[in-house]
């Protein structure tokens, strides 16, 4: 069954460790702007998986002439930007609920791109699939609570559910060429070049590293350097899941992997609900149940197109 159902478990592993990050994630963000956590998370964890590829598998660092603009495209838009739009969503003060409802509209872009300019065939079953998963998530973050309008923040937002569709779908495209792995470490590393771009790295606010952070909840009162929490968000929070998310892609259709990665709020609100004692409404369990009948169907969906 797990063998025949391979690429959802990836994808639903993925999720939940997209959603247990955001625990350390925020607490790393009381400590250092939203973009130096996603350049620091970028550029470490290609360290990491660089060292891994150089002593392990060189074969994963070969890419071709032909291979470099779509890797660029793939590392900039895929990974850097929609890091970029979602903190610019958080910086602007849009209310997290709804920063996540803008940018997980993705998988109505990659439907759509799939049936007017691929003019493949989208079943009936994919569009109810993407309905009920998205009024799911507009239920479970109650975009209603505290509404406040931000232009440039909403921008941003919608930014970053067209770059998480440029994932989905250039992502399909390098895995046809190149193993999971790299397509995963190249990325990183295309995107960790971005920001050191973006944002000088010598100006990187290095005391983050040694300031005791508290991880709240169950352990409130007792803090951690902070090298030990970036650590989390590097290791756990970047390269685990993303490499589940892509290795699942492989293995599935974008249309399907970008419904899946609808249960990432869902999850993130579930933890938050553990972890920081968060309660949850009749309404929020409705709108969780909506996103899950949402993943079937788009599971069970006869697309044939990717």
């Amino acid at each position: 069954m797990l063998t025949k159902h391979r690429g959802e478990f990836l994808l639903f592993m993925g999720a939940i460790t997209f959603s247990v990050n955001g625990i350390f994630a925020t607490v790393v963000l009381e400590h250092m702007s939203a973009f130096r956590l996603a350049q620091i998370r970028a550029i470490a964890a290609f360290a990491l998986l660089f060292l891994f590829a150089v002593i392990k598998r060189r074969d994963l660092l070969r890419v071709t002439r032909e291979q470099v603009p779509l890797l660029l495209l793939y590392g900039i838009v895929g990974f850097a930007l929609v890091n970029l739009g979602y903190f610019l969503g958080i910086e602007r003060k849009l209310p997290l609920g709804l920063v996540l409802i803008l940018e997980f509209t993705a998988p109505i872009w990659v439907v759509l791109w799939i049936k007017y300019v691929r003019k493949g065939f989208v079943a009936k079953d994919m569009w109810v699939a993407i309905a009920l998963a998205l009024v799911g998530l507009v239920l479970v973050a109650r975009v209603w609570d505290g509404f406040s309008f931000d232009l440039l923040g909403t921008v941003g937002a919608l930014g970053s559910a067209f770059a998480l569709t440029a994932y989905f779908l250039i992502g399909e495209r390098v895995l046809t060429t190149r193993p999971p792995m790299s397509a995963t470490i190249l990325g990183i590393g295309i995107a960790g070049a971005f920001w050191a771009i973006v944002l000088p790295i010598w100006k990187f606010p290095t005391a983050v590293f040694t300031t005791p952070m508290d991880l709240h909840g169950p352990l409130a009162g007792h803090t951690f350097p902070g090298w030990l929490a970036i650590g989390w968000v590097v290791v756990m929070g970047t390269i685990v899941p993303y490499s589940l998310v892509i290795s699942g892609l492989s293995m599935l259709s974008a249309s399907k992997s970008s419904v899946m990665g609808m249960l990432e709020p869902v999850f993130a609100s579930v933890f938050a609900w553990i972890w920081l004692g968060q309660g949850w409404a009749l309404i929020q369990i409705c709108g969780a149940v909506f996103v899950l009948v949402g993943v079937y169907l788009a599971d069970k969906s006869k697309s044939t197109a990717s």
